[in-house]
Parts: structure tokens; C-alpha cells; sequence
């Protein structure tokens, strides 16, 4: 890192009193690092021990704000970024998650920067792990074949709204591709939207992703994610279900629209105040693959997490992920496969400050 950036991180980390209360500034992260065990892990088929960082949650750091402009108008403002605490370097940019600057008030919140896109924002609501590393494949499935089969988390050059009236939620995010010249090559798009009555939740959500034209057919690649879910709590119980749509069209001639619908499923048990039981699966139906067999990978999951304290948990996963017709699969939607199965279990500790 610069020592200009260091610089920067520590002054805005401390920050004068007379500052903080003017505009309201808050110093938060999230501290997650844990053990994995996973076999399968290399060609030859060895096993692997390995402390992960955010086993079930992405650890992260950050400062937000906001300032009241009156007449029920704020100024809000997001700088966050990744750590990797098995080494403790910066996890990609320093501001790599979030760096947005807008305004809120009764019409909602819109955000110019860096952030989390609409559709991210609503499905990991909707995902029984929460989008946890160690292991969700509601975001995006196994690293292993051609395609992750997924949705963008987040977006550059981005203007995001959100709004809300009565049970329903809403919002859109438009990425400029900031392409000279053709405004379309490299946008991306995102909207969402859900309705809450007592214990029902309901959620429909869209993204494309814009490629670049490709000179000789003068058409460019394009993604899509559609997504659908429901969530119902009821006493101490939590039932989820939710799916993903996905279609890649190749700006190239002759290329197939490859396909991949991902299925996911859970059930939340609240055991105790302190103890929660968490199990889920997640199904990939691909479709058009260059090969002619598709791996169609599913992947178990169980969960156990035990409350120290409203800031800190410990937990522990174990998963199991395989393929169809001897294709490979991974766990992790981060490191490929070297089998056709792949099973792990993670114990961790997760503190919010």
C-alpha cells in the first residue's frame, strides 16, 4: 500500500470529536476467520487444512456517515473494504466493497460510486446461508466449470436507488459502461423488488451485464439473472426457497445461449436464544455447455451457530457438493474442484464491531 492511501485509512479513522459529530461518522467491520478441513483438494486427490478467512461472512472494515441537510433531507456517504484475516492484507482495492457519496430522504436513497447492486441487495436476504463463503451457492455456484452460473455482487460507476411503501421495497441500479463512442458496451443494469406481511416474504429480482461489441457480428456479449424467492418465519422456525435464471448470449456467431438455473432451499431452527441450526441445499441445471455432459452440480449444507453475545458467534459448517456424470466439483465458488465430490467442514468465530 501507498503511504499516501495509509495515511488517508488512519486520519479517517481518527477522526476529531468535533468532526464525528457534525457529520454523524461511524467506525464498523466485521472479523471472521475460522479452521477448514476439505478433501479433494488437489489432482492427486489430497486432503487440505487451511485457516479461511470469513468462513460465514467476508471480513470487512469501514466508515459511513450522514449529515442532516434539514427539511428531512441527509447526506450519506460508505467507504468499506476487504480484509483477509488468515494474512491480514486488503482484501483487492482498499475501498474495494463500497465508496458511494448521495442523498436520503422521503422519496428514498440514491447513491453515485462503488456498491452492492440492487439484485445483490435482495437475494442475500433470501439465501439460508447469507451468501457465507464457506458455503453458499445462492450468489454464484462452483468455481469449477465455465461459467459460475451467477450474479454480479457488485458494480463500478454505478447510480443506485432504494425506496420503500408500506410492506413493499424497491430499487434499481444502472453501472455506466463508459464506453466512448456506444453508451450500451459495458452497462449494466439491476432492479429488485419484495413484499413483507407478517412472517411472508416475497422477491423478484433482474440484472443484465452488457459485453463489448465484438466487430464481426456487431453484436456483444450479454447476461441476464432473474431471480425468484419466498421466506416465511414462523415461531422459531425459518423456511426459504429461492431460484436464479441465468443466460449467456455470446456476441460471437454460431455461440449457443449457455444456461444455468440454480435452485436453493432451507430451513432455519432457532434451538435456543443462543443456538441456531441452519441446513440448505443448492442445485445447478446447466444447459447448452460446450461439453456434452453437463456436471448439473448439487451442494449439502449444515450449519451450527452458538451466540456468545449479540457481536460475537461461533459456528460450524460442513458441506458437500457432487457432480453428475464424473464432472468435477468444488465447494468453494472461489477455488475449482479436482472430483466429482468434495466434502469440508469449517469452524469459525465472527465478531462485529
Amino acid at each position: 500500500m501507498k503511504h499516501s492511501t495509509l495515511a488517508f485509512a488512519l486520519a479517517a479513522a481518527f477522526l476529531s470529536s468535533s468532526a464525528i459529530a457534525q457529520s454523524n461518522v461511524q467506525v464498523y467491520g466485521l472479523i471472521d476467520a475460522g479452521v477448514e478441513y476439505v478433501n479433494h483438494a488437489s489432482a492427486n486427490g489430497d486432503s487440505l487444512t487451511r485457516v479461511v478467512s470469513g468462513g460465514k461472512n467476508t471480513s470487512r472494515w469501514g466508515f459511513r456517515g450522514t449529515e442532516d441537510l434539514g427539511g428531512g433531507l441527509k447526506a450519506v456517504w460508505n467507504l468499506e473494504g476487504g480484509i483477509l484475516m488468515d494474512t491480514g492484507a486488503i482484501d483487492g482495492q482498499l475501498f474495494r466493497r463500497q465508496a458511494y457519496v448521495g442523498l436520503e430522504g422521503g422519496f428514498g436513497r440514491v447513491v453515485i460510486g462503488r456498491s452492492f447492486t440492487t439484485v445483490y441487495d435482495f437475494v442475500i436476504k433470501y439465501d439460508p446461508l447469507g451468501f457465507a463463503p464457506n458455503y453458499s451457492w445462492a450468489t454464484t455456484a462452483s468455481a469449477t466449470g465455465p461459467s459460475k452460473y451467477g450474479m454480479t455482487t457488485g458494480f463500478d460507476n454505478l447510480v443506485k436507488y432504494a425506496g420503500s411503501s408500506g410492506g413493499f421495497t424497491y430499487g434499481a441500479t444502472v453501472a455506466m459502461g463508459e464506453v466512448a463512442g456506444n453508451s450500451n458496451d459495458g452497462r449494466k443494469y439491476a432492479a429488485a423488488g419484495a413484499y413483507n406481511t407478517g412472517g411472508l416474504g416475497l422477491m423478484l429480482a433482474w440484472e443484465q451485464i452488457n459485453g463489448t461489441t465484438v466487430v464481426a457480428t456487431g453484436n456483444r456479449d450479454k447476461t441476464t439473472a432473474f431471480h425468484a424467492a419466498a421466506d416465511y418465519k414462523f415461531d422459531d422456525w425459518r423456511f426459504q426457497a429461492g431460484m436464479r435464471g441465468y443466460k449467456l448470449r455470446a456476441g460471437r456467431a454460431n455461440a449457443a445461449e449457455l444456461q444455468g438455473d440454480t435452485y436453493w432451499g432451507g430451513i432455519t431452527y432457532l434451538v435456543k436464544p443462543a443456538i441456531t441450526l441452519t441446513a440448505a441445499v443448492y442445485h445447478v441445471n446447466t444447459k447448452n455447455l460446450a461439453s456434452a455432459v453437463d456436471a448439473d452440480p448439487t451442494l449439502y449444507v449444515l450449519r451450527g451457530m452458538y451466540a456468545l453475545s449479540k457481536r460475537t458467534d461461533l459456528y460450524l459448517t460442513g458441506g458437500y457438493a457432487k457432480a453428475d456424470h464424473n464432472q468435477l466439483v468444488g465447494l468453494s465458488r472461489d477455488d475449482p474442484g479436482f472430483r466429482s465430490t468434495q466434502a469440508g467442514i469449517t469452524a469459525g468465530m465472527q465478531h462485529r464491531f
